[in-house]
């Protein structure tokens, strides 16, 4: 019975109603794999899986390069009934070991390069068998896949079953481990793909990573969903993706991407073409979305998402795409403004803490049930622990992490307010603002700065420039100029590297 796996019935049904129509497309115009074999492919791994052990509910650990055979494994997770588990390829091997020994993955796929080092880890973890999978999406795991005979009956699964487990990006503190379920995940993809207007006639550039959310349970899910094609590439090549565009009708990146893909030659002419430019992951600077609207005559259409519950917000596809906000809740999810102390439901231009209710809320973290408890309240409310407002027409505008805001002299310092300032001045490219302990003040304010080319930015240069632009408790007492800013994978800038290396810059 196939459409008794939830999450399975979405992933196959282009593959079930036009099997020929084409999913995977390598590159630009490079070989093509329909839905139907796309699906037949996860069939036989999820044969594969099973034999190597897995039952419902356990966890399949993946950390290779990206490949078809990669989405192929994820989707062969799901309908052999287990709980898909990606890992970032960049983590260490010991890294990796302690995502392993708090996951107790039945099957652990790697890279071969990778085998000698994570074996014994995941052997420890309890794994039954590890395999590998090489960055052309050969290895043991595409040699059981194979093997194994067309034709697998998926196993039932239901709404509230895990369907994968996401350790978070852990720029803030230790990665928890997000339970996802079949239902988060189908009711994302459905949601999206029919707010972004996708149809089979869509053609989506996927530059993204497969072992994060955005990479995997967007662009990914909301593809097969959709039945489109992805224009399919191993990682994001600013060239790459412009040479693309004439082809395809979208493209989801993160604010770094757009910035890149600016600077390349002849980006008017390819983008003419494109319906829908997409951006999450981190905050897109208004003047990025400026420039963008002024070379390609797009609006960047910004979204809200994050680990623990894949989409919340989205600027409209019809109607103002306002820059510097994350737009409206998706149909089907609640967004409230909640005060940190008093627990009051904040009104219009009120900052407080973004709380989310909604079929896309996952179902707690990891064997943590005291995080857990702490963020995830018995009545469906999550509390996100990012700060925003909603403004007068509805928008909701993101201010940061809870735990990036600046107390300077009892008085609260939200860093995107003081960064969207330095974004507009001609001479910065980019910038984080963070908090860093001061002698009188308890914080001060601290601006690292990437200046623009050719523009010959200076500290002092920075702090005449800003002054006046906001209340003189939020200026910087101190502006940093660098080559560039620390990130993770998904281009968020590592505040906490910066806050640890500039600590004493005050003193």
């Amino acid at each position: 019975m196939r459409d008794a796996n939830h999450l399975g019935a979405l992933l196959r049904r282009t593959a079930e109603g036009a099997p020929d129509a084409v999913f995977l497309q390598d590159g630009a115009a490079g070989a093509a794999t329909s839905h139907g074999a796309f699906i037949a492919n996860a069939e036989r791994m999820a044969a594969a899986l099973a034999a190597a052990g897995v039952a419902p509910g356990d966890r399949v650990a993946v950390q290779a390069e990206k490949t078809a055979a990669v989405l192929e494994l994820y989707a062969g997770t799901v309908l052999a009934g287990g709980a898909f588990l990606p890992l970032n390829p960049a983590y260490t091997a010991q890294e990796t070991a302690a995502f392993l020994e708090d996951a107790e993955p039945r099957v652990l796929v790697c890279d071969p390069d990778r085998l000698g080092a994570l074996e014994p880890a995941a052997r420890r973890a309890g794994a039954a068998a590890v395999l590998t999978l090489d960055g052309r999406g050969g290895g043991t795991a595409a040699e059981a896949r194979d093997a194994q005979a067309p034709g697998f009956a998926a196993l039932a699964r239901g709404p509230d079953d895990l369907a994968a487990i996401l350790y978070t990006s852990g720029t803030t503190g230790r990665s928890k481990g997000a339970m996802l379920t079949h239902r988060n995940l189908a009711s994302n993809a459905e949601a999206l793909a029919r707010l972004w207007g996708f149809s089979r006639d869509d053609a989506l550039i996927h530059a993204l990573p497969v072992f994060h959310t955005h990479g995997l349970f967007v662009a990914t899910n909301v593809a097969l969903a959709a039945g489109c094609r992805c224009l399919f590439m191993a990682r994001f090549d600013a060239a790459q993706v412009v040479s693309a565009m004439p082809g395809a009708t979208a493209f989801m990146g993160v604010p770094t991407h757009y910035v890149r893909l600016l600077a390349q030659d002849g980006l008017r002419g390819a983008a003419a073409g494109m319906r829908l430019f997409v951006s999450g992951s981190a905050p897109l600077a208004a003047e990025t979305h400026r420039r963008w609207r002024e070379e390609t005559g797009h609006d960047i259409l910004e979204r809200y998402g994050m680990t623990e519950t894949s989409m919340n917000a989205s600027n409209p596809l019809e109607g103002e795409r306002r820059p510097g906000s994350v737009g409206f809740a998706l149909p089907g999810v609640e967004l409230r403004i909640r005060d940190a102390e008093s627990g009051a439901v904040r009104g219009p231009g009120e900052t407080g803490m973004i709380e989310v209710r909604g079929p896309n809320v996952f179902a707690g973290y990891w064997r943590a049930p005291e995080k857990t408890a702490r963020d995830l309240r018995p009545d469906g409310w999550f509390a996100t622990g990012d700060v925003g407002a909603f403004d007068g027409d509805g928008y909701l505008h993101i201010a940061g992490r809870s735990g990036d805001m600046i107390i300077s002299g009892g008085l609260n310092v939200y860093p995107r307010e003081v960064e969207a300032a330095l974004d507009e001045l001609p001479m910065v490219h980019e910038c984080a603002v963070i908090g860093v302990p001061h002698p009188d003040f308890g914080e001060g304010v601290v601006a690292v700065v990437v200046a623009r080319e050719g523009a010959g930015a200076s500290p002092g240069g920075v702090m005449d420039a800003i002054a006046g632009r906001l209340a003189g408790y939020k200026l910087p007492k101190r502006v940093v100029v660098v080559d560039d800013l620390p990130r993770n994978a998904m281009g968020k800038v590592r505040k906490d590297l910066l806050r640890k290396e500039h600590a004493r810059l005050l003193e």
